[in-house]
């Protein structure tokens, strides 16, 4: 929990938001996407990684292929309806066994959705790569995270030298025919045409084959800063605001994780919320919870409010 916010009595209570209204919730509908943090390791040290990733933080440590192979039985076994499993990190390639991990879930019939900064560690797997493409095409899908259409901007959030190879690999995912996204960020706060104009542009000027006016192919992220004062969603937000709690992220998905020192792998209620154990939800797909308390700034700022959602 973000220090302002709890200061300030919000988000505090499961059940309740601070002026004694019932927080709103949110029950898994049907699994559709199943996620696995492949570890927090990571290349780049952005500026604002909401995971924190970094090439020192191990905070979540490698999953392992075995590990990953355990809940994909436990899927198929139990006929649970999932359609897509997700792989993100820190950098997922940079995770020892990720082409194992990948070949499984494709060869288990899942479409297959991997977020990477298309940088070095993503281009030691070339040869690999264009073999899953060939063999499964449409089923294995890359979204590439390029924060701004412009060299500064993106290096700005970044790094230094950031730039050079995440075109090189995103143009390499073009050339060679992937099935390819682009994730964007709105820190600049331009109108969302001008940012989806400025995106065009870069992927003309490139010849990266992707529609920056399709909204599946470039997603503009909302930024999440745990420095604002965040407004609290209560249950009666769901009518106020048109929204369902069905389209929330959270019912439809959950992620896997890897403490650092944990046995075993465990599962938490969103793709954000990697580390606050009011979030877990137990080790096995079958045992676990159903109902997510939407306790947290970024269930306000990135979901509800922001309408993100990290699958497909």
């Amino acid at each position: 929990m973000d220090k302002l916010n709890s200061i300030q009595g919000k988000f505090c209570d499961p059940e309740f938001t601070k002026d004694g209204s019932p927080r709103a919730h949110v029950g898994l509908k049907k699994l559709e996407t199943l996620w696995f943090n492949t570890g927090t390791l990571c290349n780049l040290t952005c500026v604002n990684c909401y995971i924190e990733s970094s090439p020192t933080n191990d905070a979540l440590v490698y999953i392992s292929h075995d590990e990953v192979l355990s809940y994909l039985d436990e899927i198929k076994d139990q006929n649970i309806p999932t359609a897509e499993i997700g792989l993100t990190g820190g950098e997922p390639f940079m995770n020892p066994d990720i082409i194992p991990i990948m070949e499984s879930a494709l060869e288990y019939g899942f479409n297959l959705l991997v977020l990477t900064n298309a940088m070095k560690p993503m281009m030691r797997h070339t040869d690999a790569l264009l073999r899953l493409n060939e063999q499964y095409g449409d089923k294995l899908s890359i979204r590439v995270s390029t924060d701004h259409y412009t060299k500064e901007k993106h290096q700005d959030e970044r790094g230094e030298r950031s730039w050079d190879p995440m075109l090189l690999g995103l143009k390499w995912l073009s050339d060679n025919g992937f099935d390819i996204h682009v994730a964007g960020r709105t820190f600049t706060h331009e109108d969302e045409n001008d940012l989806r104009s400025g995106y065009q542009t870069f992927f003309d000027e490139n010849d990266i084959k992707i529609d920056a006016s399709n909204p599946h192919s470039l997603i503009l992220f909302p930024e999440m800063n745990e420095k604002e004062d965040v407004t609290e969603i209560t249950s009666a937000c769901w009518d106020i605001l048109g929204i369902s709690p069905s389209s929330m992220m959270c019912a439809t998905s959950r992620m896997v994780v890897k403490h650092k020192g944990a046995k075993t792998p465990a599962i938490m209620a969103c793709t954000l919320l990697p580390y606050d154990s009011e979030f877990n939800m137990g080790e096995k797909l079958g045992d676990m919870r159903d109902k997510v308390s939407l306790n947290h700034p970024h269930c306000s700022t990135f979901c509800v409010l922001g309408g993100a959602s990290c699958s497909n």
